[in-house]
């Protein structure tokens, strides 16, 4: 897997998902222009740096030395696994207790995690769509 390839595709992917989501909170409605922009750009940086930290500890934790040949799919389920708990920890820090945004009454949650469904979903599809990508194959069949 080319990790440049991948960090390439979780910008491009990030920073799309970071738009469309962007009526499901708050600041949809009460931020300017200029700030909804600043802000899906401020996260998609954060993304980047959040999918680039899961996919070196994956790699640390799991990877082989020959991966990506030998242990692809190993290391996608654990670089899946680090991001979405460290964003499940960062929606609740930032919503919860320093309320630095909102969700909007669009944003459906998940119960049990009190947290939105649409960040879940970007840490489970767009890592997975990256790493498939980059991989050029399905990590399943590695």
């Amino acid at each position: 897997m080319g990790l440049r390839r991948y960090l390439v595709a979780i910008f491009v992917l990030n920073l799309i998902w970071e738009f469309a989501q962007m009526p499901l909170y708050d600041l949809w409605r009460t931020g300017s222009s200029s700030e909804i922009a600043f802000a899906a750009v401020h996260c998609t940086g954060g993304d980047v740096l959040i999918a680039l930290s899961s996919v070196v500890l994956a790699l640390l934790l799991v990877g082989h030395s020959t991966w990506p040949a030998n242990g692809a799919a190993r290391v996608l389920v654990v670089t899946l696994l680090i991001g979405f708990l460290y964003t499940s920890f960062s929606e609740w820090l930032n919503i919860e207790i320093r309320q630095a945004w909102a969700y909007s009454d669009l944003m459906p949650v998940i119960p049990l995690l009190n947290m939105g469904l649409s960040p879940a979903l970007q840490w489970i599809i767009v890592p997975w769509t990256a790493y498939w990508w980059a991989n050029k194959v399905l990590p399943i069949s590695r």
